[in-house]
Order: structure tokens, then C-alpha cells, then sequence
């Protein structure tokens, strides 16, 4: 009974919190954000929330958290229209989608599949929240009973799920865990204080880098640099057909698939780091292994669009159960969500077993916006399908110089210097060859968020382990080795047995074909050279600051050890294995109009014009010159459109009482505002 004494004040308190009408308009916003970042195929939930990052300095905890929980409740919703229409998968949680969503499309049963998408998308949504409830009523003592050697084995356990998302070649992806740990390693290190791979020459690297660029960095910029690459509209037609009240009727045919699917969503999104990419394959998998007629999947069989879609809804309420509970991401917009709630208020919100203790209210809160942004979101999708179809029509050409502009704006806000626009840049570069040769991006981003926590944790456990050693050795080892801790260790050696099984089959960025072995191996060494320095400039810190050196010694260790045995196996390998997977040896990327680097040369000169004469001079020149010369737009089209962008920027920047980066000009002259 006290966990009900307990719970059910901290729930009435959350919804007197949540149903303010300023709360509901944020949740309505953030709904309508996340609308607009689904929509575009491979932005999804991690380059949204990248977006929203800088906005939650100080705000209004119940506000921020409303914002936030409106993109990432929507994105799996949203992300289905580009399934569908486009047959791109929005984001990794709707590849399966596109199996069947897209051969209904063609069929002209678009309206049917989006409808049956949003109708078990709004289940699987409101399944995930009640599960999430319950859980942690249940839940909340365990948790409270963790110290430091179970929370350093459960960040162990969230870096054990790289094995999941590995990709083909596993080590892939262990390689690009490590890499993305140890460039969470830059800066100052927390405990000693030594500088790692920095210096106070250049002072940017010291604060280390940001989580928004990091995320942008890995996930947008290459996905807007392939699509723009490609030149051409998104989809080739807007038509949806008829059929909406087909597909309700169609998902209350298949209800016992939807709720089994559900429970699936729920179950794997606690997992951490599997979430999104892993899901909606084993949901896809059951539906069809309890279909008699198998016949038609891959052909337009609608209960090939209804498991999947119930499942990755619900993984939202079961990512979020690692996630608040622990501090450990569920996934990669998990990862960026933990980084934004230390920013919300005066920053004493801390995710893990102190929010439950502290914050059971903001917890709550958390769900059942869940829950109503879910609600909000299927509404507004089906209200918006008509648009956005058409919207799908636009050439990408139109609209990647304004997807440029938001991103380097929002990664300007992340510290306000201009070396963050050149840090997005150079993220940027390491994001578009990790996808062109197939290592596992999640795995990266995973790796970079935790390692942190793994460091913190080490070295605090580390401490008090030495203290109760000193007393005795059993006093020691029950430290060390408390149930918890075995049992952890337990399930993280299970997980990477099954998750290296697993990876083999979870294809995150498509079926990439095999090329020539000289890319791939240069690739491998650029990576290994970067290794190498991170550990000679880790051994360079003296001795008697052991803490600031062990873990990117250990992390670089184990990293060289697996990019030595991978460039091993690519010398003894033969031209077209797996090993040498490429995106420019054939598909869209090869086949592209347009080459990488004279496509990335506009980014860059952004960059660089903004360098001279401020953001928004070097943006109104951006634009004209981009929409005039690459998208070949008649001057009247230029000009508006030149307009609406500055706009847009000046009003975001006008609303959140913020700066653009300035130039040299902007130091010589004192020009008025938005010029300065």
C-alpha cells in the first residue's frame, strides 16, 4: 500500500501540472515540430530534438518537457507518411513500413495504410504510457536500492547494446562506439582535470563537444547532403486515394495483432539501445509468422503496416522506462532527451533514481504527456495528410538550403561561437562516411553519450571499492558484487550473445552493396590515426592523475585492437565482401546527379561567408546564389523565398531573445539588429 501512498499524490500533482492551457499549447507546438522533422525521410527524433536543444537553457521544466515529449511522441507517427508516400523509411523505426506501405500507395490505398499506420500508432502510443505507469509505481524501490557499481554496470549494459546495433560486421560497430567515446573524452576530464585531445591555444575543445552538434552532425548533414545530392522530389505523386474509415476498420479486424505488437514495442524499448532500429523488424516478423495467407507481404497486406506501427509507438513508453529510471539512454533521441532535462530550470533535474525520489510529479508528468501528445499527434496526422503529400512533391533542392540554415543556427546556440558552426561541419564529415561505409552510426552517438556516465561511475566506484578493500576483502567484494551488479552482469553477457546474432539481420542503413577494397581501408586508417593520437595524448598525463587517463586508455585499447583485427580481415578479404560495404559503388548515392563535395562546398561556404560577414548577410547571400545557380529558380521565386528565410530566422531569433553568429564585419562596424 505505500507504494499507492506514494504514487498516487505524485499522479494528481502531474496532471494539475500538465493541464494548464500554456502546457497543452507547448505539447500542441512540439507536436507540430515534431510533425514537420518526421516528414522529411532519415531527420527523425535525434536531429528534431538536436534542434530544440539550445531552447531548453533554463526554461520552465513542465514546458521544456512538454516541448520535448511533443516532437518525440509524434516522430514514429510522422515518420510513416515518408514510408508510404515516398517509400524512404522516415527514420530506422519505419523500415519495415515501407515493406507494405508503399506497395498500398502504388495501389492508390494510400489513405487506407496511412489510416491503419495512425490508428495502431495511437494505440501502441497510449499502451506504451499506461505500461510506463505501472512500472514505475512497481518499480520505483528497486531503483532507489542502486549505488554506484550497479549504475556504472548499467551503463556497461547500455554500451553492451552496441552488439544489437552493430550492423553486419560487428566489429563496425564496436569500432564506432569507441570512437564516439572517446570523442566524448575531449576536453577537460571531470576528476583531475587534465585536457584531453585539447588545448588552451584553441579553448573551444576544452568544454568538450556538444550533444546537439554531435547529434545533428551524425544524423541530419548526411541525410540532407544524399538527398540533395540527388535532385529530385521526393515522391513522383500526391494522390492519397480514398479509404480513410478502410484502414480504422482494417486495425479493429487486426486489434489481438496490434495489442501483441504493442507489448513487443514495449518490452524491446526498455532494452537499452536497442529501441527504434531493432523493433519494428521483430513486430514485422510476428505478424507475418501468424498470418495463414503469407502471400501477400511485401505486396500491400495491411497487417504488414499495422504490426510495426503498433510496435514503435509503444517503444517510446518503454525507452523512456531506462531512460527516467536510470539515466541510461533507450535510444538515440533518448541520449539527446537526457542532455536536455539537466537544462530545463536551474538545471537541479536529474534523471535516474534522484528524479524518482525528488521529481515522482515531473516523472508522471512525462507520461501522461506521453500519452496526450500521442493523442494530439494522430489527430493532427490525419488532419495534415492531404498537405503533406503535396508537400512530398517539392524538389529537395527547395528545401535544403532552409534545412542548412536551421541546423547551423541551432548548432550556433549550443555555446555561441562560431566554432560550433565548424564543429557541425567537420561531425558532419565523420557522419557522411560512417553511413557510406556502413558503420553503425546509433552505436556512435550511444558511445558518445555515455562516456560520461561510464567514467563518472568508474571512478567513483573505483574509490569507494579501494576504501571498503582496505577494511576487509568480503567487505569489498559485497561492494563490488551485489545482486543487482550480478545479475546486470548476467543480462549484459546475454544481450551481446543475442544481440551479435541479432545485428546481422538489423540492416540500419539498408542494404548497402559491396565496392573496391581502397576506400574502405583509407577510411579505416584516417579512424585508426585519430585512435592512436587520442592514446598517446591519454598516456602523455602524468601518473599521479591516473583517474583522467585510465578510461580513454582502456577505451582506446580495446578500439585499435578492433579496427587492427578489421583491417586485417579487409587485407585478406576479397573485392565485394560484406566487409567493404559502400553507398557509392551503387544505388541512389552512386547514381546521384550531383558529386559529394561539390555539394558539401555550399555548406562550407556558409560557413565561411559567415566568417566574414555575420549569419544573416552570409544567409541572404546563401540563399539567392543557391536557389538562382543549384536549384535554377526564376529570380520573383528567389526573392520570396530569400525572404521567407530570413524571416523565419529572425522571428525564431527575435522569440528566444537570441543572437546570430557574427563576422569580421560585425567586430569593425557597429551595425543594428539582426545585422550586428
Amino acid at each position: 500500500m505505500d507504494l499507492f501512498a506514494t504514487a498516487l499524490p505524485a499522479l494528481a500533482d502531474a496532471w494539475a501540472l500538465i493541464l494548464q492551457p500554456l502546457v497543452l499549447g507547448y505539447l500542441v507546438l512540439g507536436v507540430v515540430m515534431g510533425l514537420a522533422v518526421g516528414v522529411f525521410p532519415g531527420l527523425g527524433g535525434i536531429a528534431g530534438l538536436s534542434l530544440l536543444l539550445p531552447f531548453m537553457f533554463g526554461m520552465e521544466p513542465v514546458l521544456g518537457l512538454a516541448l520535448m515529449i511533443g516532437m518525440v511522441a509524434v516522430v514514429p507517427t510522422s515518420d510513416t507518411f515518408s514510408s508510404v508516400l515516398m517509400g524512404i523509411p522516415g527514420s530506422s523505426a519505419s523500415q519495415a513500413t515501407v515493406l507494405d506501405g508503399f506497395p498500398l500507395a502504388r495501389k492508390g490505398q494510400a489513405a487506407r495504410a496511412l489510416s491503419a499506420a495512425f490508428t495502431a500508432s495511437l494505440f501502441g502510443g497510449l499502451v506504451g504510457a499506461v505500461f510506463l505507469t505501472l512500472f514505475i509505481v512497481v518499480a520505483r524501490p528497486l531503483v532507489l536500492a542502486f549505488g554506484l557499481p550497479e549504475m556504472l554496470m548499467i551503463s556497461i549494459l547500455g554500451l553492451s547494446m552496441v552488439a544489437v546495433l552493430a550492423g553486419r560486421v560487428a566489429l563496425k560497430g564496436l569500432a564506432a562506439a569507441g570512437l564516439g567515446m572517446l570523442i566524448g573524452t575531449i576536453g577537460v576530464a571531470d576528476a583531475g582535470g587534465s585536457l584531453r585531445m585539447a588545448s588552451y591555444d584553441f579553448p573551444y575543445l576544452t568544454d568538450g563537444l556538444q550533444l546537439v552538434i554531435v547529434g545533428l552532425g551524425i544524423f541530419a548533414v548526411p541525410e540532407i547532403v544524399s538527398l540533395l545530392r540527388q535532385d529530385r522530389s521526393i515522391a513522383k505523386d500526391a494522390a492519397l486515394g480514398a479509404g480513410w474509415m478502410d484502414g480504422v476498420r482494417d486495425w479493429f479486424a487486426n486489434k489481438w495483432l496490434s495489442v501483441r505488437c504493442s507489448l513487443i514495442g514495449v518490452v524491446v524499448g526498455v532494452i537499452p539501445g536497442l529501441g527504434g532500429s531493432v523493433v519494428d523488424w521483430i513486430a514485422y516478423g510476428h505478424a507475418v509468422q501468424t498470418t495463414k495467407d503469407k502471400s501477400q507481404f511485401g505486396k500491400g497486406e495491411i497487417r504488414g503496416v499495422i504490426g510495426p506501427e503498433s510496435s514503435n509507438n509503444a517503444k517510446e513508453g518503454g525507452g523512456l522506462v531506462p531512460t527516467l529510471l536510470f539515466g541510461i539512454p533507450g535510444s538515440g533521441s533518448m541520449a539527446i532527451f537526457i542532455g536536455a532535462i539537466a537544462l530545463l530550470g536551474s538545471g537541479d533535474i536529474e534523471v535516474g533514481p534522484a528524479m524518482l525520489r525528488d521529481n515522482l510529479d515531473i516523472t508522471y508528468s512525462i507520461v501522461w504527456l506521453l500519452a496526450l501528445a500521442n493523442v494530439v499527434g494522430t489527430l493532427l496526422c490525419i488532419g495534415v495528410s492531404g498537405g503533406i503529400a503535396k508537400l512530398t512533391t517539392i524538389r529537395f533542392t527547395y528545401l535544403a538550403p532552409f534545412l542548412f540554415m536551421l541546423i547551423a543556427f541551432a548548432a550556433f546556440q549550443s555555446g555561441q561561437n562560431f566554432e560550433d558552426i565548424l564543429a557541425l561541419f567537420a561531425i558532419g564529415l565523420i557522419g557522411i562516411f560512417l553511413r557510406r561505409f556502413d558503420w553503425s552510426r546509433p552505436a556512435f552517438l550511444i558511445g558518445f553519450v555515455l562516456s560520461n556516465p561510464v567514467e563518472k561511475f568508474s571512478n567513483q566506484a573505483f574509490q569507494i571499492a579501494s576504501f571498503r578493500f582496505r577494511k576487509s576483502f568480503e567487505d569489498g567484494m559485497d561492494y563490488i558484487f551485489s545482486p543487482i551488479v550480478i545479475a546486470l552482469l548476467i543480462i549484459t553477457v546475454v544481450s551481446v550473445v543475442l544481440g551479435l546474432r541479432q545485428a546481422k539481420t538489423i540492416m540500419a542503413e539498408g542494404d548497402v552493396q559491396s565496392g573496391s577494397k581502397r576506400a574502405p581501408i583509407v577510411f579505416l586508417m584516417v579512424i585508426m590515426a585519430y585512435v592512436l593520437a587520442a592514446l598517446i595524448n591519454a598516456n602523455a598525463i602524468p601518473d599521479y592523475n591516473m583517474t583522467d587517463k585510465i578510461v580513454p586508455l582502456v577505451i582506446g585499447g580495446i578500439t585499435l585492437a578492433a579496427l587492427l583485427i578489421l583491417l586485417v580481415q579487409m587485407i585478406l578479404r576479397p573485392e565485394g565482401d560484406t566487409i567493404f560495404a559502400d553507398k557509392e559503388s551503387s544505388g541512389e548515392d552512386a547514381d546521384a546527379p550531383y558529386g559529394l563535395w561539390g555539394t558539401l562546398a555550399w555548406f562550407a561556404g556558409l560557413i565561411a561567408a559567415t566568417y566574414f560577414v555575420g549569419f544573416i548577410l552570409a544567409l541572404a547571400g546563401f540563399l539567392v546564389i543557391f536557389l538562382r545557380v543549384r536549384a535554377q529558380a526564376p529570380w520573383p521565386k528567389t526573392l520570396i523565398l530569400t525572404a521567407c528565410g530570413l524571416a523565419l530566422m529572425c522571428v525564431m531569433a527575435g522569440a528566444l531573445n537570441r543572437d546570430f553568429p557574427p563576422g569580421l564585419l560585425q567586430h569593425a562596424v557597429d551595425l543594428p539588429w539582426p545585422l550586428h
